[in-house]
């Protein structure tokens, strides 16, 4: 497909309906990426009590889902860089085919009765299929953003990677829906781990065949490119950008140590609003109301993505003002959450999820986009992975750092100290943004 056009570029109108064309069909392929990586983490996580109903031990899980967070995050900055050096398509069929690959090995483990045989071993293979996947599934974020930076310039960008990010929670939510059918129609809980290990390997083969990385590889050039070069041609890209030159591109470490506090916010909600809930509802309820936090993520990173585009790119402003009215509401939570009436509880947890889901969508997507273009690196575009991969593996290490303090504050000081921890860390956020703020209100200049 793509080699009957390599090396032809097209001029003005069919360049022009190419490229919208090439765009939609990169935008559905990284958009189905994101959503199979989530479809795969949900549908484990939803066989979880399966499992334990099979015999596998919770210390197990516990430490499956420990040695994921911890590869995921050191898998991000690898794999950043991996998708600056080698064609990300290939980077991505990879971790796809991997994630098949570790599905199945959790599913060979249990049948194999291994685990029940000899414990000590079988604890140690179940672990390592996880530590695997979260490397497999690190790939996800960093390359597929690499991916669509390329096909997507800058003006205008934050409403499409808005849009972009709503991925995850679609596989979320089809995960979510596709595990309850296969278990309600007596199936074992082998099958719904088999669905996403056969998804992924079929859509990893569709990134080998069908995902151009960038426009040149379909004989386009992207219009910011071809001014940059002058005379219509594309301009040069030279060399990858590595860790500590990504690292001294103005904001990329202030957006990277505030995503992680942006981060850890959004994984306390997400890990234990549900045991929250439940001390005012049963078990059953509390799961559909904690629901309403993770819809109102999705528009989230939209209201951002469109607002920030008005105001010429200025997503510093944006997310600060977003995190502005997050401080006060979580107040009010502190305040008055235990005796807040039901129907302003479902409003505001929604309300909730888009302040929080908003700036952390765009400063993976939009944001890490037009950091990777800053004139610091001479034009050089072969930096979104790893500075994408900066961001997201910073975040994920902070957030699980974090998590390890919910529970004893919890226990120490009550719901309500969990809230105002929460708010410290909007305000740490917030503030490790601050010059970044200061240039954009001041000298006007652009994320």
């Amino acid at each position: 497909m793509k080699g009957t056009t390599l090396g032809q570029p097209l001029l003005g109108e069919d360049q022009t309906a190419a490229l919208a064309k090439w765009q939609r069909v990169v935008f559905a392929i990284t958009f189905l990426n994101y959503a199979m990586a989530h479809f795969s983490r949900k549908c484990y996580t939803n066989v979880k009590p399966n499992l334990i109903a099979d015999g596998v031990d919770k210390a197990i899980l516990s430490q499956m889902d420990s040695g994921f967070m911890f590869t995921y995050a050191i898998g991000s900055f690898v794999s950043g860089r991996l998708g600056d050096m080698f064609p990300q398509n290939v980077i991505i069929g990879v971790g796809l085919l991997g994630s098949t690959l570790c599905l199945g090995m959790i599913q060979f483990f249990d049948m194999s009765g291994i685990v029940h045989s000899n414990y000590g071993f079988g604890f140690f293979l179940f672990v390592f299929a996880q530590f695997i996947h979260g490397l497999f599934q690190s790939t996800g974020g960093p390359v597929n953003t690499s991916i669509m930076g390329n096909w997507f310039p800058k003006k205008g960008r934050g409403l499409i990677f808005g849009l972009w990010t709503c991925h995850q929670y679609i596989g979320d939510i089809v995960a979510a829906l596709a595990t309850a059918a296969i278990i309600n129609m007596g199936f074992s809980w082998q099958w719904a781990l088999l669905l996403p290990g056969l998804l992924n390997g079929v859509t990893g083969v569709a990134n080998f065949l069908f995902l151009p990385n960038k426009p040149e590889e379909v004989g386009l050039a992207m219009e910011e490119k071809k001014s940059a070069g002058g005379g219509g041609a594309p301009a040069s890209e030279g060399g990858t950008v590595g860790f500590v030159q990504a690292l001294m591109i103005p904001n990329v470490l202030g957006y990277s140590l505030a995503f992680g506090f942006f981060k850890f916010i959004n994984y306390a909600m997400f890990f234990w609003l549900p045991f929250f809930l439940s001390l005012h509802f049963d078990a059953q309820s509390a799961n559909v109301i904690s629901s309403l936090y993770s819809v109102g993520m999705m528009p989230g990173g939209i209201v951002v993505g469109f607002v920030s585009d008005l105001y010429d790119g200025r997503r510093a402003c944006v997310i600060a003002t977003f995190m502005c009215v997050l401080a006060p509401l979580l107040w009010f939570f502190a305040q008055y959450s235990d005796t807040m009436n039901p129907i302003l509880l479902l409003f505001l947890l929604g309300v909730m999820g888009i302040l929080v889901g908003g700036p952390n969508n765009i400063i993976t997507s939009a944001v890490a986009a037009d950091l990777a273009e800053h004139p610091s690196i001479g034009g050089n575009t072969r930096s979104l992975g790893t500075v994408t991969g900066i961001i997201n593996g910073s975040g994920s290490i902070t957030a699980a750092l974090g998590l390890m303090v919910i529970g004893p504050l919890q226990a120490l000081g009550g719901w309500t100290a969990v809230w105002y921890f929460l708010i410290a860390c909007v305000v740490a956020g917030t503030a490790l943004m601050g010059p970044k703020i200061y240039k954009e209100l001041t000298q006007h200049e652009k994320a």
